[in-house]
């Protein structure tokens, strides 16, 4: 598959340190069998390894953009989306490989809806070859909870290893929130255009395999054992905050909020003292809680230009939601989660 001067999809993969993950990326991405014109655009975030030797010596044709400094997960997508000039972006991992008809699986949805629409993929553990999820549905804190049901089309958010979107879509919504580094940007997205009445499906063909946690650490379950980082449970527990603020309907921002931030104090204590850890409590719970105090006006001021593009109602915005936490179905399941 060739790059042309006039691509339908621009396929954007932001890579650090990615040097013995990014060939079977990019592989996956080349072997596909679409009639449309494809452009790629990787960019390396400051890499110390051999990324970008890597890159230029086996691909070419790829269109590389190389940092001097880390600029994180969200403002790569978003520069790699400015240059982009497909009518489709696809944000790819560096860790994830499409499986076959992945492109033409998303293109011929996207055509079918004829609309502005956010779709994903089903995602595969590239370790075991099992299903992960079928995107995901959200519990009342925006906890992800994946759907596994082949009928659904409709979910809460999917991956942001895997996601397309029309370049218009993202313009309008703004790409990705880059206070949020990494971690819950894609429900952030999924959630604005939500809001907007724009659809967010799951297209249950092809899918794509992904080496879940290889970039930032955790995010998997090990052992019978969710492990996870400091810094990822942080950046999760104070994004979602984020994003509660920014784009509950007034009723759940009220009924919900205040719940959500006594349950974080509580657990937060809690598993400190089971695990006689007290940097859980200041580097994820206190720390969130401080940085969701120190950005409320901010928030609260974008809140107000986001609430007033809403275009559904709040029975149609909560249409993926779960009534329950799912936190006590991941510790009936799995136990504390191990934080390193």
């Amino acid at each position: 598959m060739k790059n042309p001067d006039s691509p339908l999809i621009s396929i954007c993969i932001a890579n650090f340190n990615g040097a013995h993950l990014i060939g079977p990326c990019l592989d996956s991405v080349y072997t596909q069998v679409c009639g449309a014109p494809i452009e790629v655009i990787v960019h390396d975030d400051a890499s110390t390894d051999d990324s970008v030797k890597f890159i230029e010596e086996h691909y070419p044709q790829v269109k590389l953009i190389v940092s001097s400094q880390n600029i994180g997960f969200c403002r790569s997508n978003n520069l790699m989306a400015r240059q982009a000039h497909g009518t489709y972006l696809l944000l790819l991992n560096n860790d994830a490989m499409l499986r076959e008809g992945a492109l033409d699986a998303l293109l011929s949805r996207a055509k079918a809806l004829d609309r502005p629409s956010i779709l994903g993929l089903p995602q595969f553990d590239m370790t075991t070859g099992s299903l992960v999820e079928r995107g995901f549905l959200l519990d009342p804190f925006l906890n992800p909870v994946p759907n596994t049901d082949p009928e659904r089309k409709s979910v809460g958010f999917v991956s942001g290893a895997c996601l397309w979107i029309l370049k218009s879509l993202w313009d309008e919504v703004g790409g990705f929130p880059e206070c949020f580094h990494h971690i819950a940007e894609d429900t952030y997205l999924c959630t604005v255009a939500r809001l907007r009445g724009f659809p967010v499906e799951v297209v249950n063909k092809s899918g794509f395999d992904h080496w879940i946690g290889s970039n930032i650490g955790g995010g998997r379950v090990t052992d019978g054992r969710l492990a996870t980082t400091y810094s990822r449970r942080y950046h999760s527990e104070r994004n979602k905050c984020y994003v509660m603020l920014l784009c509950y309907p007034l009723p759940l921002l009220i009924g919900l909020f205040p719940l959500h931030l006594i349950f974080l104090i509580m657990e937060g204590f809690i598993l400190s003292l089971i695990k006689k850890d007290p940097r859980i409590w200041g580097e994820i719970y206190a720390s969130t809680i401080w940085a969701v105090l120190r950005k409320r006006h901010r928030l609260l001021h974008e809140r107000l230009y986001l609430q007033q593009k809403r275009s559904v109602t709040l029975k149609e915005f909560m249409k993926p939601f779960i009534w329950y936490p799912y936190k006590v179905v991941m510790l009936y399941s799995y136990r504390l989660p191990e934080i390193t």
